[in-house]
């Protein structure tokens, strides 16, 4: 059984936002078949154990013993992921001033309002 259905193939990294999705609303470790059924799309469970996997390799879930197999939770939440996102990629950027200062400068007012106020709270150690 496939599980494919004969319908039309969904892009990678949807499912991977929608497997991760999951398992922040879970708030606990969940099992491939888990979260599979969670999904409710009809994937093969191997499709699903394969993300899980390889999510697991890249740092992005943690796995814990279960029955049979492992469960996975997330290691950060969905700020977290996205923030590591935005910091290995200006860690890649020899010009990391002209990043920021080209970021700054796309940012809205409210944008900007909430980075200056974090910034000054990180300046005076509160957090």
């Amino acid at each position: 059984m496939s599980g494919d259905g004969g319908g039309e193939r969904r892009p990678h990294g949807e499912l991977v936002a929608d497997v991760l999705a999951v398992l922040w609303q879970s708030g606990r470790p969940m099992t491939a078949r888990q979260v599979n059924a969670a999904l409710g799309q009809g994937l093969a469970r191997t499709t699903t154990a394969t993300i899980l996997t390889r999510l697991h390799e890249k740092g992005t879930l943690r796995r814990v013993p279960a029955v049979r197999g492992f469960a996975y939770e997330p290691v950060e939440d969905a700020a977290g992921l996205v923030a590591g996102r935005m910091r290995r990629e200006l860690e890649s950027e020899p010009r990391r001033d002209l990043v920021l200062r080209r970021f700054v400068s796309a940012l809205s007012d409210d944008d900007e309002e909430t980075l200056r106020r974090l910034l000054l709270e990180a300046e005076g150690g509160s957090e």
